[in-house]
């Protein structure tokens, strides 16, 4: 579908030839009556003319140059792009990246749904559109979300940056540190609400990145971009996305205009297992770019695959990891989001005590450790030699070899026989050899021989039994004192908590662990009002996991709690503890 600029049907020639008819026309009648209708015509026919004059020239000014892109979302493939890469400005597209940053802090427990936000003198005085909320009001951080997604209100997308950063302008610095860690890298922000900054620049391929990663990233809280309908204190506000519900599939996400910018739209469609996301930019008319992505959407989603092969966006680190610097106090203009410790209960706090009226009420959490015993593991493996067994229980020094000793027997007509009793070392079985001469020994003396035999074989095997049961008796010493060194290094855990314990998860890292306690108290405050949230530390080997638990349950609301959790798309389970 092609782009047709509207052209003035009426130039100066109409104009001139128009006017002189309706002159002649005034000029011509003798009949007062028919004077008058002339002369409404005319003045009616002027004022017409300069308005179509006013917006041919308006026309001629307003070109913003068009952008799309469409993705295929399960798979990453470009299925159609025009100047995809061309700077553009994002207009109210740049909400999308304030919600990103909003749904990062609401998804790490920092704050919830029913966080108060304070508006500012400054997020009050911003353009239309917005709610027109009074410096010292407050809106819930959930109504916030909402009037953002449908009323586009830059008010109330200021007001997010200031409680969350401190100000607009560190705000702006957030997002596009988070553009850049997000891989757009030609996305600029200076302010959270879009209105009109010859800095503020994005494209089309980094718009539609940004649409495939916050749905990716934020599930829960990205269903509010299909919200159709907000109201307000008794005032309903459509969504500005006339796509939603119009076309089949269409689950957001947000529109934009400003007169540099043109009409703008992020849409995200899944129909039939198919998964998109397209963008247009620089629209003429909101009527002209819903048309166009109605066409993208339509042309394209046949193409797209059936089945999810490309992996989730991840945050580049370029920066070199550094040491954790010194926790300051909190002050009440300490803003969430230049925090380096997002620790929950601090960062709350610091946002209660400066942006709202009301406090918010830190969950306190606690970590226990504790060290399982180590797997014993019973290998057939070969019985170690005597001389090893005699060598780990570390006897004294044997005395020196014995020569070996020689028992020489003779009997008449046969060859002499001698048998040689080799002198073993300590742990070895001593070797028999019989050599054989002329004459033969007696046969009384080879049996003294064999007796000689069997009797340092007899020896050595008791002393090579002594030698194992030492060897025993050591390792169950060391392992005593391992096991005591452990002890004292990282003291088992003792559970304090009686009756039945819930589970929603067991994480690498204990923040991780306190975040989804977090989380999981605020989606079940009635359920979890009493409950004692705790990370618990197990080690397995050479490495450590952090059960997230809930504890000061019965079976039954232990029971009740998880399937509330469920609900919430948590993982829970009950435990007897």
């Amino acid at each position: 579908m092609g782009w047709v600029r509207p052209r003035a049907r009426y130039g100066p020639r109409y104009c001139v030839f128009g006017l002189a008819a309706l002159a002649a026309g005034l000029f011509i009648t003798s009949d007062a009556a028919d004077a008058r209708h002339h002369r409404r015509i005319y003045v009616h026919y002027v004022r017409h003319v300069a308005h179509v004059h006013h917006r041919s020239r308006h026309a001629e000014e307003y070109a913003p140059p068009f952008s799309s892109l469409v993705v295929d979302g399960n798979s990453g493939e470009i299925l159609q792009a025009s100047n995809a890469d061309a700077i553009r400005h994002p207009a109210s597209l740049t909400k999308i990246m304030t919600l990103y940053l909003l749904f990062e802090e609401l998804d790490a427990g920092r704050i919830r749904l029913d966080t108060p936000l304070r508006i500012s003198a400054h997020a009050a005085e911003q353009a239309p559109s917005k709610l027109g909320l009074k410096p010292g009001q407050t809106i819930a951080v959930e109504d916030a979300i909402k009037a953002v997604v449908t009323k586009s209100a830059n008010d109330v997308a200021v007001a997010i940056a200031e409680n969350l950063a401190g100000s607009e302008e560190e705000f702006a610095r957030a997002m596009t540190q988070k553009a850049h860690a997000l891989g757009m890298a030609h996305t600029n922000y200076v302010n959270a609400s879009g209105l009109p900054d010859d800095e503020q620049l994005t494209t089309a391929r980094d718009l539609a990145l940004l649409g495939r990663t916050i749905a990716d990233h934020f599930p829960r809280y990205y269903r509010y971009f299909a919200t159709p309908v907000f109201v307000y204190h008794g005032s309903a506000m459509r969504n500005h996305n006339h796509l939603l519900g119009s076309v089949a599939g269409v689950d957001g996400i947000k529109t934009g205009y400003t007169r540099d910018s043109g009409f703008n739209l992020v849409t995200s469609v899944h129909r039939d297992g198919r998964y998109l996301v397209a963008v247009v930019l620089g629209g003429h008319s909101a009527f002209a770019r819903d048309a166009r992505m109605r066409e993208l959407i339509n042309s394209h989603v046949r193409e797209a695959a059936l089945r999810r092969t490309n992996t989730r966006v991840a945050e580049r680190t370029d920066k070199p990891e550094r040491q954790p610097d010194p926790q300051p106090t909190p002050t009440a203009k300490t803003p969430v989001l230049s925090r380096p410790d997002p620790t929950p209960t601090a960062t709350v706090n610091a946002h209660a005590s400066g942006n709202s009226g009301e406090p918010i009420h830190p969950v306190m959490v606690k970590t226990i450790s504790y060290r399982t015993a180590p797997t014993q593991t019973a290998t057939l493996a070969p019985m170690p030699s005597l001389t090893a067994i005699a060598a780990a229980a570390a006897p004294p020094a044997p005395p020196p070899a014995a020569p070996a000793a020689r028992l020489s027997v003779t009997q008449p007509g046969e060859a002499s026989r001698t048998v040689v009793v080799a002198s073993a070392e300590p742990g070895e079985i001593a070797s028999v050899k019989v050599e054989t001469q002329r004459p033969a020994a007696p046969k009384a003396e080879i049996a003294k021989a064999e007796i000689a035999k069997a009797e340092i074989a007899k020896a050595e095997i008791a002393k090579a039994e002594i030698a194992k049961a030492e060897v025993a008796k050591a390792e169950a010493a060391r392992a005593e004192v391992a096991k005591a060194d452990v002890a004292k290094a990282e003291p088992p855990m003792t559970h304090a908590h009686g009756g039945w314990l819930i589970q929603i998860g067991a994480f690498d890292a204990e923040e991780e662990a306190r975040q989804h306690l977090s989380a999981a108290q605020s989606q079940a405050r009635t359920t979890l009002a009493a409950a004692e949230p705790f990370t618990e530390r197990v080690r397995k080997g050479d490495k450590a996991l952090y059960r997230a638990r809930f504890a000061g349950f019965d079976r039954g609301a232990a029971e009740a709690a998880c399937r509330e959790l469920k609900r919430s798309d948590f993982e829970c389970m009950a435990v007897k503890n």
